[in-house]
């Protein structure tokens, strides 16, 4: 009996001195329990869900022979009409016409897609019986291909019909879909991995989307040799939806490693087909979004800066696939939502490095932006992580208290920005503070991501996050 005594008293103390790091369920996880969801007003468990990854140098040699081991008999390829001349559209190209697979190819996805753009693919696809889709390019061009896919085998739905709420009905996808092969050429969105398509809705002036695990590519095929074919501007834009995976990461990363902990997010669903893909952090995600940010922080300005640099450019790939199933499954919260008018309403403001006819914000620009002034707002709820992300991205935080966890990792965020020499806030992308009425109004209906923030906000906090963001240095 005094072994026996022994042994449930050790128990006890392991079970009073429980590991800490945030690869487990620390005390940022408090209150799971195993209860069903018809017991409880908040969720209680969490799913992961990512497309088959296939990672290597020259990995893209092998789609055709993906697409014979699928019995493809006619294939849609969709790009754009700047990555159509690029080596790696050219290649598949030639592969698939040396191996006879019939094929068709759309290459007018507009870059940073609006509902008019996704309307035009939907067309190209429905009028055509296509049994496997192909998307090479950047998130704009996997976004377009799995709406394309989506609509396609859904001939009768209303656009809005999958859309997210408030703007669309945000119904279900419960029919199956034709295989989708994504071929990312840029590093950033990490698109390869989720089941979320953005687009500008341009009757509201704002950013929306679809997010349904449905949607997510079949296979992602990863070849870090396509990313020597981005210019130096390109790469800072897209690498910073990996910096912002490490930016739109310390928005995709961090957005996912500081967002409301699942287990805290309402409403509880009645069904699992209503769990949301974006179920807000959880132990799995954070490792995910941890290591990205690693990644992040060692290759990120070597990838910037030097567009020959392989080993920099093929761990930014990397950290794209990994931000992407730590956001595609946690989500992201505040600098996504404010990011969606500060696009949706672009000015005359043109991006360098882009070859498009329209103005343009990035994605990865648009996110970045109030990244400092949104940490700095929610660190409060959760500063340990915000200290170990500053940490991550080379600050000194050893003495350092906890309430200055979202200064710290403010500057070291600017810091960033301005070593990479990113746009001077929003007034340098042609905003002015008359405008923030406008972007707080867009940032309200993306309640699919704000209401993930750890942090309750008001209007006029978004107001102030704006005028915030104006000038960064």
């Amino acid at each position: 009996m005094a072994g026996r005594a022994r042994v449930v008293q050790l128990l006890r103390q392991l079970e009073r001195v429980t590991c800490r790091c945030p690869a487990h369920s620390n005390t940022f996880y408090q209150g799971v329990g195993a209860l069903s969801s018809t017991d409880r007003k908040t969720e209680y468990a969490f799913e992961m869900a990512s497309s088959n990854i296939r990672y290597g140098a020259g990995v893209s040699r092998e789609i055709v022979m993906d697409l014979q081991n699928l019995g493809a008999q006619n294939v849609c390829l969709m790009t754009d009409s700047n990555v159509s001349c690029l080596p790696p559209v050219k290649a598949v190209l030639e592969s698939l016409l040396k191996n006879r697979v019939k094929f068709q190819v759309y290459d007018s996805v507009r870059v940073e897609p609006t509902d008019a753009s996704f309307k035009q693919a939907i067309s190209f696809a429905k009028s055509n019986t296509f049994d496997v889709f192909v998307a090479i390019g950047g998130g704009s061009v996997m976004d377009t291909c799995k709406v394309a896919n989506l609509y396609s085998c859904h001939p009768d739905a209303d656009f809005l019909d999958f859309v997210n709420t408030p703007i669309g009905k945000g119904i279900p996808v419960t029919k199956p879909l034709k295989p989708l092969i994504a071929v990312p050429t840029t590093a950033g969105t990490g698109s390869e991995t989720t089941g979320v398509a953005i687009f500008d809705y341009e009757p509201l002036k704002t950013k929306t989307g679809i997010a349904s695990r449905a949607i997510k590519p079949s296979l992602g095929i990863v070849d870090p040799t396509y990313t020597l074919s981005m210019p130096e501007r390109v790469a800072a834009n897209t690498g910073f939806d990996v910096l912002c995976s490490g930016f739109v990461f310390v928005s995709h990363a961090l957005e996912s490693y500081t967002a409301l902990p699942y287990n805290q997010r309402v409403p509880c669903p009645t069904n699992p087909i209503y769990r949301p893909p974006y179920q807000g952090s959880n132990p799995i995600s954070d490792v995910w979004s941890r290591h990205a940010l690693h990644i992040v922080a060692k290759y990120m300005k070597r990838a910037v800066w030097d567009p020959e640099d392989l080993e920099a450019r093929s761990n930014m790939h990397l950290a794209s696939v990994f931000a992407g199933i730590g956001f595609g499954n946690a989500g992201v919260h505040l600098c996504h939502g404010m990011s969606y008018p500060i696009a949706g309403n672009v000015k005359t403001h043109s991006a360098r490095g882009y070859n498009v006819d329209h103005p343009l914000v990035p994605h990865g620009l648009s996110v970045v932006l109030t990244s400092p002034a949104v940490f700095s707002f929610i660190a409060p709820m959760c500063p340990e992580r915000h200290l170990e992300a500053a940490e991550i991205l080379g600050a000194d935080v050893r003495q350092v208290k906890r309430q200055d966890a979202g200064a710290i990792l403010a500057d070291t965020l600017r810091q960033f920005l301005f070593e990479l020499q990113v746009e001077d806030g929003l007034g340098a992308v042609g905003y002015s503070r008359d405008d923030i009425p406008s972007l707080v109004k867009g940032t309200l209906p993306q309640e699919r991501v704000t209401k993930l923030s750890p942090r309750e906000h008001s209007e006029e906090d978004l107001s102030q996050l704006f005028e915030a963001s104006m000038k960064l240095y």
